[in-house]
């Protein structure tokens, strides 16, 4: 690490210190967006680990920064609801929907409804169709890969970790693959607030999205009048529990598997890429035994954490470290935190490949709404890497990165890198 790395560091920590703490806020997008989230998770975890603030512009909220806090919230649904929404809206996004109907998914359910809706999907993730999707992923990464250019800069979020899971979804959803790039857009409308990311106004959220609810009406007409596939659309059209939905219980779905299926493994992939060029003792020990795959994909789930928190209502009044949570209060479990807990993990903020235990990690949730994708991410992970040490000796980090500007989706915006030479 250099010099000007650490004096940046030092800063933030004492910034983080410096305010009192009952006036700590982390949701601040402009601290992930700049890196500097690291010094207030740290405080909270050690000096108040159920934290309220009671100003932000998410409205009030408490945070829970400790692992085994985190799991004991993510674990007792009954206590701690997702009906009202898994994430911190901003006021300013709750004013903007003032009037419309909402819409629900099933993470924003609790059972028994989120189990059944949850359990129509779930067979497009499960081992044997994974097994069946493994040789399309491994040809598309292979094709990927091999269109990109050598000895000169391009940005790897864009030609390759943004392309690898677009044509994944795409082929869940049995979406029109030459449109699939329009999810990966979608995506972004939907996580991003105007002025970050692709969209400027709500006006032009509003439309984005609104074409995107349009384009999977049709999708959901024509499978509904077509026999039973095996895409995530048809599952639903004709599943049990879901074909006779609300329009807007659809959409909701349609929100959460878009982007479910799309930040999370694509901001893993830039990760990995970034955070090996970071350790370079760890790229040369994946290249020295490529059987690290597997471990260096779940220990680069824990260190980038994509989804930085999941939000929660509390049911009732619930005491926890002496801190008494009153029923209606929200409450954001940071997995970010967590992830860094050195009360549980060892050597928390370094990057260990070889790891004894690299699944210990927070960043797929717990309970009744643990990652329903997270094998497929895991996959999509592994055969990327495997296809990559095939072809590259080194794949060079030549910038920082533009990490995306959210307290929800912890990624990457762009990547500059330059492969100097091919195998």
């Amino acid at each position: 690490m250099s010099d000007g790395a650490v004096d940046i560091r030092d800063e933030a920590r004492a910034r983080a210190y410096a305010v009192p703490l009952d006036q700590v806020n982390p949701a601040q997008p402009e601290l992930f967006a700049d890196n500097q989230i690291w010094p207030t998770f740290e405080r909270l975890r050690r000096e108040d680990p159920v934290h309220f603030t009671a100003e932000s512009d998410y409205g009030p909220y408490w945070s829970i920064t400790r692992y085994n806090d985190i799991m004991a919230v993510d674990t007792n649904h009954e206590v701690f609801s997702s009906a009202d929404g898994i994430v911190l809206a901003s006021l300013e996004s709750k004013a903007q929907a003032a009037g419309r109907a909402p819409r629900p998914s099933f993470i924003s359910m609790d059972p028994p409804k989120h189990d059944v809706q949850r359990k129509t999907v779930s067979p497009a993730v499960a081992p044997a169709n994974l097994h069946r999707m493994a040789p399309v992923i491994r040809e598309r990464a292979g094709l990927i890969l091999d269109g990109l250019p050598i000895g000169e800069e391009f940005d790897w979020v864009d030609l390759v970790s943004k392309e690898l899971t677009a044509m994944t979804l795409a082929t869940l959803f049995d979406f029109p693959f030459e449109d699939r790039r329009k999810l990966t857009h979608w995506s972004d409308v939907m996580t991003n607030a105007p002025g970050f990311g692709p969209v400027t106004s709500w006006d032009q959220k509003r439309q984005e999205i609104g074409e995107c609810f349009a384009a999977f009406t049709d999708l959901w007409n024509e499978r509904l009048n077509a026999p039973p596939g095996g895409d995530l659309i048809s599952m639903l059209a004709h599943g049990e529990a879901t074909r006779d939905m609300d329009i807007h219980e659809y959409h909701g779905n349609v929100t959460l598997l878009i982007i479910g299926g799309n930040d999370t493994t694509r901001n893993t992939i830039s990760g990995s890429v970034y955070a090996l060029n970071q350790n370079p003792a760890q790229y040369a020990k994946l290249k020295a035994d490529p059987s690290l795959i597997t471990s260096m994909v779940s220990e680069t789930i824990r260190w980038q954490t994509p989804l930085a928190h999941m939000a929660r209502t509390a049911t009732r009044d619930f005491e926890l470290h002496g801190k008494t949570i009153k029923a209606g209060d929200r409450v954001a479990m940071w997995y970010v935190s967590g992830n860094r807990d050195d009360e549980v993990i060892a050597n928390p903020d370094s990057y260990i490949i070889d790891r004894e235990r690299p699944r210990q990690h927070l960043s797929f949730g717990f309970g009744v709404h643990r990652c329903v994708g997270n094998r497929l991410a895991e996959l999509q992970l592994t055969i990327i890497w495997e296809e990559m040490l095939k072809r590259f000796p080194d794949i060079q980090v030549v910038a920082e990165p533009t990490r995306t500007h959210s307290v929800f989706v912890k990624g990457y915006e762009t990547l500059p890198v330059i492969i100097p030479t091919r195998n």
